[in-house]
């Protein structure tokens, strides 16, 4: 795990879309608090090697499972309440600085698991609206959802309209 001179972890965040308008929701194992999948990057690895390392980890999916429909033009950073701040490898991690990936899946979703890791970080999943997350997750992540959100917005729509469009 890279944990830079801020304080930040760096961490990699995806949001997994159905190519209807739907994305992948996980609730996080043993609580009620429901997140978008992500995870920190480790030291010398690519943000794309930690995307796929992650997405194996957390939801049983490879490289084969998705497309890379876009990533974001910068990292997005915030911060982590004082509670839940921690020392990893003799820093004090105070936040992330995360690289988005806006993904699509490209099998069937019963691929996805959680049992590919003795502690998985999620233990149920559904798909929501584009938008539902940004009043669903923890308030101190809403901004960088909202920022990568916005930013995917744009390629989103007009994904969703080319697939409605091959449908009918």
């Amino acid at each position: 795990m890279v944990i830079n001179e801020n304080g930040l972890r760096e961490n990699v965040a995806m949001v997994l879309s159905d190519g209807f308008g739907k994305v992948f929701w996980a609730k996080r194992s043993g609580q009620e608090a429901w997140q978008f999948p992500q995870g920190g990057v480790d030291a010398g690895e690519t943000y794309e090697e930690a995307l796929y390392r992650e997405l194996r980890e957390e939801i049983g999916l490879d490289a084969r499972d998705v497309s890379i429909l876009q990533v974001s033009k910068h990292c997005f950073k915030y911060k982590i309440p004082s509670a839940y701040q921690r020392i990893s490898e003799g820093r004090l991690c105070v936040g992330q600085k995360q690289k988005w990936f806006f993904l699509q899946l490209a099998t069937s979703p019963s691929r996805v698991r959680f049992d590919c890791t003795d502690t998985p970080e999620f233990d149920d999943w559904r798909w929501v609206s584009y938008w539902h997350p940004l009043n669903a997750v923890v308030p101190f992540k809403r901004k960088v959802y909202r920022s990568a959100l916005l930013e995917f917005s744009e390629k989103n729509y007009a994904l969703q309209l080319t697939n409605y469009d091959q449908d009918n």
